[in-house]
């Protein structure tokens, strides 16, 4: 009997799911240990009820005896006050030790999503992203305690009840007991047929999410190109494939409460017939009887429910899984054990036949050599989509090369601590994020360690001055969500001012004037320049003039470097680097003209 128990627990992985959570319970595990305990009485309460019948019915209904039953109801006043004041109590601790677990493991979770490389990033999209790590949470937390308060209120009350069962009549209790582990074993197969579909709701309701953010983000292309039936068409797709798995969901699980609701009655309408003959020949009293059968309607009654129950728990459990499997995943990009800490950049940084690539057989940067000295200005130009973006963010290793290697002084940058290397490097880029809230929040992007000089030359130097002098609130102006109150160049000059406060010995430029019209960009240009001061430069140009002074200039095209040196060297070449030259320079005349 026990043994059926234990493999109905351990298909649902109950023993797993609650290990694993433990860590996140432990430190509340006095409220939690109590709320726990005061399902002993709400369980166990069940059965008083049941169990006070026998003498009431014996008493009362057949020795007409009213006097010496009066206590009885009076009795069931006080344990019914009892259990409701222990089912608040039991309520209010799940409640609290289930948000203080929630908000830990989201913040466990946040700071996994935090630590995550740029390729996760590139292979998620972010309703995806917002349904794993905060709906997947909420789903397996909230699911884990009112589960185990259910569950453990239903252990004491099965137990007691069937104690009640077993008092009044073992001949009944066999029958009734049979039925009800019957009624139990098509759940087993509950978790595999909804595991599939759970996974491809997760899906649909992470792009149901990321159209709500697209359509936020993105409202005046939405508006600009008419799209609204277009965005319209793509939301109803997705809905109704959330539909047809809802629906599919059904028609996997539907049946089993149904079912379980069938064989119930089986063991009640069994337990009638036996104990009708029971009692025809004496062996039990109508007491016996009675109490036997409020016994197992309150044992029989939650389980009709459990199909639905059981479907929840499932989800819930699958959802705590997922937030495991995210917990455990180890991130492409990370430190290696005894990692150096990079305290300087001293001599070089080194390509030494590099090759990447995103996907298999999909090659972007192929056998790519360059060495870089300190203090020097690299250029790198070349047709679109030929790899410079990619050549460039293996440095700080958003990505680390397929095969090959960088290093700096000597050393691999896979054996630099992580952090120690990205703070050698302030990177500012064409489309440069913003967070919500302030400039000055947006500068110095949580730096304590500063001084107010240090900040107003920052400002100076990214020619942010005169504009943030004509703000009613200066620095502590709201720049709105993503910096929408602000200008392409403006929010480029943040990004700059942010670089020097980092004041990082590397800086990578990525084409962060293209995007600018001819005055923004002499603005930005001007406190890029200043930024570039005393430091190791990679820029990606677009605009070649930007570039011609540079130390060195490196050709990219088709993942490979075609060409490099210095602006009159490429020209004399007459290459790759003085057609785009040339191309650019016509196009600069006919514009003039």
């Amino acid at each position: 009997m026990f043994g059926k128990i234990t493999a109905k627990i351990k298909s649902m992985n109950l023993v797993r799911n609650y290990s694993r959570i433990y860590p996140y319970v432990k430190p509340y595990r006095g409220r939690a240990l109590l709320a726990v305990l005061i399902t002993i009485p709400i369980g166990s309460f069940d059965a008083l009820t049941a169990w006070i019948l026998k003498p009431y019915m014996d008493i009362v209904l057949v020795e007409k005896q009213v006097s010496a039953a009066s206590f009885m109801p009076l009795l069931i006043v006080v344990a019914s006050a009892i259990q409701s004041f222990c089912n608040y109590g039991a309520v209010y601790l799940n409640t609290w030790v289930g948000q203080k677990i929630t908000c830990d493991l989201k913040r466990k979770l946040f700071e996994k999503l935090l630590h995550q490389d740029a390729a996760y990033f590139d292979r998620s999209t972010s309703g995806a992203v917002q349904f794993q790590f905060g709906t997947d949470a909420e789903m397996a937390c909230s699911g884990l305690l009112s589960n185990l308060k259910v569950f453990t209120t239903r252990v004491f009350s099965s137990i007691s009840l069937i104690g009640v069962l077993i008092y009044n009549s073992w001949q009944l209790s066999i029958v009734a007991l049979l039925f009800m582990f019957g009624a139990l074993l098509p759940l087993s197969r509950v978790r595999k047929k909804i595991k599939d579909l759970m996974g491809k709701q997760v899906m649909t309701g992470g792009l149901i999410s990321t159209h709500y953010i697209e359509t936020f983000g993105g409202n005046r292309v939405v508006s600009s190109y008419n799209l609204y039936d277009y965005q319209m068409n793509k939301f109803n797709t997705s809905l109704q494939s959330l539909f047809k798995i809802a629906i599919k969901m059904v028609k996997k699980t539907g049946l089993l409460s149904p079912m379980i609701h069938f064989i119930i009655s089986l063991g009640i309408a069994g337990v009638i017939w036996l104990g009708s003959y029971l009692i025809v020949h004496h062996q039990i009293t109508s007491g016996n009887f009675v109490s036997f059968i409020a016994a197992l309607l309150m044992l029989y009654t939650p389980i009709k429910g459990m199909g639905t129950s059981v479907t929840n728990v499932q989800m819930s459990f699958l959802a705590m899984e997922r937030v495991f499997a995210l917990l455990d995943s180890i991130p492409c990009v990370r430190n290696k054990e005894n990692a150096v800490k990079l305290e300087k950049v001293g001599q070089s940084i080194e390509y030494r036949n590099v090759h990447f690539s995103y996907l298999p057989n999909k090659p972007v940067l192929t056998d790519v050599s360059l060495k870089i000295p300190v203090g020097k200005m690299v250029a790198f130009v070349g047709n679109s989509g030929g790899g410079k973006t990619t050549f460039v963010n293996l440095l700080p290793r958003f990505y680390d090369v397929t095969k090959g290697d960088i290093l700096i002084d000597g050393i691999s940058l896979r054996d630099y601590d992580l952090n120690s290397l990205r703070d050698q490097i302030a990177v500012v880029f064409q489309d440069n994020f913003l967070f919500s809230g302030t400039i000055r929040d947006n500068i110095l992007l949580g730096l304590t360690d500063y001084t107010e000089e240090q900040l107003h030359n920052a400002v100076k130097s990214a020619c942010l001055e005169e504009f943030i002098s004509a703000l009613p609130k200066g620095l502590d102006t709201d720049i709105g969500e993503r910096g929408s109150l602000l200008s392409g160049g403006q929010k480029q000059r943040i990004a700059i001012a942010r670089a020097f406060m980092k004041n990082a010995p590397i800086v990578i430029l990525d084409e962060a004037t293209s995007a600018l019209d001819n005055k923004s960009e002499a603005i930005v240009q001007q406190a890029i320049d200043n930024l570039m001061k005393n430091r190791t430069v990679l820029v990606i140009a677009h605009r070649l003039s930007t570039v011609q002074n540079a130390d060195m200039i490196v050709v990219i095209n088709e993942g490979k470097i075609v060409e490099k040196g210095s602006h009159d060297e490429l020209l004399a070449l007459n290459g790759e680097y003085a057609a785009l030259y040339k191309m650019q320079f016509r196009k600069k005349e006919k514009t003039e003209e």
